[in-house]
């Protein structure tokens, strides 16, 4: 059934307006957010509705970020991950609307679980390891990001942890995500149009209100990341990564 503006229900309307918040505030710095409120979004709108809704909002989010953080991108790791999210992406429109939704919570939050626990073993232990900059860890990464952000627009907590896993700064992490995210967004408009036909004027005008809310989380956003050193940055993002994670099993 399309998506009908006029059939919005009042607290669907709050939902989206805080989504959208959070996706600004997520995009700006406080990384880890927005993951929570998706799956809130599939069953206020539908699994596939919701993430026709949702996309533009996020490619919303990221122009901010870009605005922001564009002189902090660490272009060496985006040119790693970008041709296999490519490949990610094609697999994700191959057999996103063939994969329930169970499914890809529980593959996406197993995948998330184990690279977290890896990286948390290395911090832990010390251990030198050299996965991080092994050429199949990049390919990896960067099919495991295109493929589940194609299927759910969930893409964030995998792509936080091999950007930690890099060890850049907060800044510069930030940064690195925003044009990651900005490039594989635009690039999934067009595939959710002509393929899933869920992106529509009604959901892009319904998106288009949605810009205020976004600006003023990605302001917060800012102002609290710019607020948190570096330290306690990377361990407010494996935190929430892992919340994330976990939270995919039990919603």
């Amino acid at each position: 059934m399309p998506f009908d503006i006029s059939q919005v229900e009042t607290y669907q309307w709050v939902l989206a307006v805080v989504s959208a918040m959070v996706i600004g505030m997520s995009k700006a710095g406080l990384t880890g957010l927005t993951l929570m409120f998706i799956p809130l979004m599939a069953l206020s709108f539908g699994g596939k509705a919701s993430t026709g809704i949702l996309l533009p909002m996020l490619c919303f989010g990221d122009i901010f970020a870009v605005a922001w953080y564009r002189r902090h991108a660490e272009w060496k790791y985006l040119l790693k991950l970008l041709p296999s999210a490519v490949v990610g992406l094609g697999a994700g429109v191959a057999v996103g609307e063939s994969l329930s939704d169970d499914s890809f919570r529980f593959l996406l939050g197993g995948i998330i679980i184990v690279l977290l626990g890896m990286m948390i073993w290395q911090d832990v232990y010390k251990k030198e390891t050299h996965y991080p900059q092994a050429w199949w860890f990049a390919v990896l990464a960067g099919l495991a990001a295109g493929f589940t952000t194609m299927v759910g627009n969930a893409a964030g907590a995998i792509t936080s942890i091999y950007l930690l896993s890099m060890r850049l700064p907060k800044n510069a992490f930030i940064g690195t995500a925003a044009w990651f995210f900005l490039v594989v967004n635009l690039l999934k408009v067009p595939l959710q149009v002509f393929f899933w036909k869920n992106i529509s004027v009604a959901s892009l005008t319904f998106d288009a209100i949605m810009i205020p809310a976004i600006a003023v989380g990605a302001v917060i956003g800012i102002i609290a990341a710019g607020k948190i050193p570096e330290k306690a940055y990377r361990v407010f993002v494996m935190v929430m990564t892992g919340v994330a994670g976990v939270l995919l099993f039990v919603l």
